[in-house]
């Protein structure tokens, strides 16, 4: 295969990656919310300077999960909006030029800037690797880090166990140092806990209308707590060894996780793509004749 088709691909695949991306990317489809990229970060900001000066009342682990972790959440979430648009944007721009620059030259035409087509695929791939890295990383870290305000439970919906004999049940995630942890991320949205699953749905419906034990062993109302007390003491049944969180009637966490992480792998594609055109584009600028 020639420079000059490996050139032609690399950009065919940038566009068409991108143009996937842009269809489905969680905030161009406004499916995490329409207020992301308009926080206010300054005021995050001035919260954690305030309460960096209060060293009594608030220690490291106050702060990295206070208003440390407020603020660096704003900022990652306005920096991955930004970069969704402007990464996705500016890879098309390489795609469509690229690709229109290497698909004349394939035919013969305007062969004399065979060195020029290169250096711009140099530029451009550089540039576009650069944008979509970024993008990449932010992707990551918000995906994986940050919680939802979603109370996490494990597979069967269980989100508290008994303590013994005592009426008294454990937060199966509380964390003393780091609240968030007693709720789920957007990676946790994929999971089945998170969702609509007919079989849990249905049976919870079926044993609420017959009014069996099984329905009292679920209590939404004290889940928050987890992310303040390890310990809560729930109404339910005394023959309960542990609390459900009600199955959910809503499939939307699933779609927005899927749209995470398919940009997430599809924008790894286009880096390694960009890297694909600025390599063959410095050859192409070097050895225009191998086209």
């Amino acid at each position: 295969m020639s420079k000059g088709l490996i050139f032609f691909c690399c950009s065919c695949c940038i566009l068409l990656l991108t143009i996937i991306n842009l269809s489905i990317g969680p905030i161009i489809s406004g499916k995490v919310g329409r207020d992301w990229g308009n926080e206010n970060c300054a005021l995050a900001k001035d919260n954690y300077d305030e309460a960096k000066k209060d060293k009594d009342n608030c220690n490291d682990d106050c702060l990295k999960y206070g208003t440390k972790w407020k603020l660096d959440e704003c900022q990652r979430k306005k920096g991955m909006h930004d970069m969704e648009y402007t990464s996705f944007i500016f890879d098309i721009f390489i795609g469509f030029v690229c690709g229109i620059l290497g698909l004349l030259h394939l035919f013969d035409l305007k062969k004399d800037l065979v060195s020029t087509t290169g250096l711009i695929g140099l530029g451009c791939g550089f540039v576009g690797f650069v944008l979509t890295f970024v993008y990449v990383i932010f992707n990551g870290l918000i995906y994986t880090t940050y919680d939802t305000n979603v109370v996490k439970r494990d597979g069967d919906g269980v989100y508290a166990e008994r303590d013994g004999t005592t009426n008294d049940f454990k937060c199966l995630y509380y964390d003393e140092k780091n609240p968030h942890k007693a709720y789920a991320t957007y990676s946790d949205y994929g999971k089945k806990q998170y969702n609509y699953d007919k079989d849990k749905y249905f049976a919870y419906q079926d044993a609420s209308d017959s009014n069996s034990l099984s329905t009292a062993c679920f209590d939404t109302s004290y889940a928050r707590s987890c992310s303040t007390r390890s310990k809560i003491t729930p109404y339910v049944a005394t023959d309960c060894k542990v609390v459900y969180y009600s199955p959910s009637s809503d499939e939307s966490r699933k779609d927005i996780s899927d749209r995470f992480l398919t940009t997430l792998i599809l924008s790894l594609f286009v880096c390694l793509a960009n890297v694909g055109l600025a390599l063959f584009g410095f050859l192409l600028f070097r050895t225009p004749g191998d086209f």
